[in-house]
This record gives structure tokens, sequence and C-alpha cells, in this order.
């Protein structure tokens, strides 16, 4: 490997891209990616058009399949990374062991095996270890042991707001390498959140504080492209708005998706619910939605996605704005998951927030790729040496 190469990821069961937008900005080119949904497909690809967005079931291909189709060919990957569907482990849903998107996890398997990359990062939901699903996990491990692959050991669940995201959302992340490789490390912490809540890192008002207020503008009713001004930023809202240097990304440079900020479509609701959410104080549950009004000065709880269509198209609750008496917007749940302002998703709500609340958030995943990355370049030294 030359010193100044861009090692190769692949990522499996895409979506929208958050581990794509991780990767790439830890300094990977992901050349590949794969989804079965198209409308998540049409999306990576608008996000990521150096990387081949290919729409397949990952259950019925294989990996000399996806080299063809995505351009692959016979490159050497350096990382396959994925994110496989949650549902059946989360510990909010049934959890169900029959819920066909569990056996995903072993036909993600499978594909690592046939592609042969020389690391993985797979992350699921905690639920993963618990219960029913525990036989899911050893099943994925004894198949990766047997395509000769060893895990990190123990398993460890990460959470975003601990790496700079203002959310409390903990995954478990599993790091695999072959054999005769060097392991990679779990990244550390950078920010730390005390037994009483106190937290040093990015807050919900430093993601969204600098946004529009949408409900005076009539004509977000029917669009989400938001054409104003934007308010003060934060530090944490420079970055994402693209106004201040990121030391960390080594992402290619994007311009913006359009002349405004997309994701800022309103949402109408009625009188009654207005007055409940006006009642709501931050930091509570609404009494009757259930909807979490977001604390100010606080971290948002974890994003959720709702269900698709062959699960009921139903949408999952969506946080109430601090001060504004409505549930948050796209761009605003954007932001609470460290994308970029020019990082687009589908221009309704409920693909929009589907989208984001089933991705890795990107600075999470960017501390994870960083620990791949460095042993894949040690690697690199120690063939030159």
């Amino acid at each position: 490997m030359e010193k100044a190469s861009r090692p190769i990821g692949v990522d499996l069961f895409c979506g929208a891209g958050g581990m794509t937008l991780g990767f790439e900005q830890a300094g990977f080119d992901v050349l590949a990616a794969v989804d079965a949904e198209p409308i998540h497909v049409e999306i990576h690809q608008k996000n990521f058009p150096k990387c081949k967005t290919w729409c397949a079931d990952l259950a019925r291909v294989c990996g000399d399949d996806i080299r063809r189709e995505t351009g692959l060919g016979q490159k050497h990957i350096d990382v396959a990374f994925a994110g496989t569907p949650c549902q059946g482990f989360s510990l909010i849903g049934k959890r169900l062991r029959d819920d066909p998107r569990n056996f995903l996890l072993f036909e993600l398997a499978r594909l690592i095996g046939e592609l042969s990359p020389s690391y993985f990062v797979v992350e699921n939901v905690e639920g993963i270890r618990l219960g029913n699903s525990k036989s899911f996990l050893a099943g994925f491990l004894a198949r990766m042991a047997e395509y000769g692959y060893q895990v990190v050991e123990p398993i460890e669940v990460l959470d975003a707001a601990e790496f700079g995201v203002p959310q409390r959302r903990r995954r478990v992340f599993m790091l695999g390498y072959k054999r005769g490789l060097r392991a990679p490390e779990y990244p550390k912490p950078i920010y730390t959140i005390g037994g009483n809540g106190d937290y040093d890192g990015p807050t919900v008002w430093d993601a969204i504080g600098d946004l529009p207020r949408v409900d005076n503008y009539k004509y977000l009713l029917t669009t989400d492209g938001y054409a104003g001004d934007l308010g003060t930023p934060s530090d944490y809202a420079k970055v994402l708005r693209g106004e201040a240097p990121d030391p960390g990304d080594l992402s290619y440079e994007r311009d913006r998706n359009g002349s405004g900020l997309t994701g800022c479509m309103r949402t109408v609701h009625t009188a009654k619910t207005i007055k409940r959410f006006r009642k709501t104080k931050q930091g509570a549950y609404e009494e009757v939605s259930r909807f979490h009004r977001l604390a100010k000065d606080g971290l948002a709880n974890t994003l959720r996605a709702g269900t698709g269509p062959a699960q009921g198209s139903f949408m999952a609750p969506r946080p109430i704005h601090p001060f504004q008496d409505r549930c948050i917007t796209v761009r605003e749940a954007a932001r609470l998951h460290s994308f970029p302002d020019w990082f687009c998703f589908h221009r309704t709500k409920w693909h929009g927030f589907r989208q984001i609340g089933n991705s890795v958030p990107p600075l999470l995943a960017r501390a994870v790729a960083k620990r791949i990355r460095d042993v894949i370049v040690g690697e690199g030294r120690r063939r030159d040496a």
C-alpha cells in the first residue's frame, strides 16, 4: 500500500449513508454500497457520486455480484462495514425471534466471507446481546470464525454522545479482522456524560439553535427547501454549515444541494396538539403522544426510524422543539445526528426521518473508522519496512 493512498471501503445495508460518510471522513474511499430499498439508493447515490450504489436484496446476491455490479472488479477491499436491520433485536420493539430481518445478519457474514476484506465493522442495537437474540450474535461470530476472521473482544457498546453527537444513542459495534493481521482498537470517548446528566460536548441548542423558525414560512408547508438566512451558529453548527474547518474530516468537498437548506418542511399540528406541546416542559414527555420535548442544554434521546412499508409504514415518535410548539424538522434531526448541511434526505418527512433514524451518526462512524484506518496504514508501513 502506498502511504498516500486511501484504503477502500464497501458499505453493505448502506441506507442513506451515515456510515459511508463517517468512513469517508476518516480517509477511506468508499467505492461500493448496496441497499434493498430504491428510495435509499437514490439518496445515497446523490450524496456520494464517487461511490457506485447498487439496489439489491443482499440475501439474493453473492460477493461476485457486488464486485461486478459496482465496478469493484478484483480490487482488494480493506474494510466492509454494515449497520444491519436492527428492529428485530431492539429492546423497544417486539423482538420476535422469527423476524426475517434477524437472519440478514447471517447473510452479511456470508457476503463478508465472499468479499474477503481485511477488516469489517458491524453495528447493531444493544438488544442483540440479550435473550434469544444472543443466538443470532453467536451464529454470526461462528460464521466469521469459519471465514478466517477474529473479532475484538470484549465487544463494546459505544454512545454517540461521547463522540460529539448531541444525542444519546448506544449501539453495539463488532470489529473484525483476518487472522494474522493486527487487531484494531475501539475508539476512546472524547466527551463525558456524568451520572447526573452533566455533559461537556455539543448540546441540542448547539445543533439547532441557528436554524429557521419554520412556522413563519408558509411555503415550507409544500416544499422542504428554506431559502433565507440562518442565525448565529455554535462552533458545532459552523462545521456542519461548512463555515469552519474540521481537521479530522478527510472527506471530499461537496457543493450545497441547491441554493437553500433542505429538510425544512413544516408539520401541521392541530390546535389541541399544539396546546399539549405548549404544556410540556423541556426534558419531559407529552402526556398523550409520549413525544419527548428536547432540553435546550441537554442531549436528544435516540432518534428512531419507524417502520418501512413491509411493516406497516409507521412513523416513529419525533422530538418536540425546545421552544417552538411543534415536532422537529428533518434538518433539525440531521443536525442532532451530526450530518452536514449539504447532505440531503428524501423530501418527505416520513422517509427523511427513517433515513436519519436508521443511520449511524457520521461522527460516531468516523471515530470507529479512524481506528480501522490506523491499523491498515500500520500494516502498510510494516510491509514497506
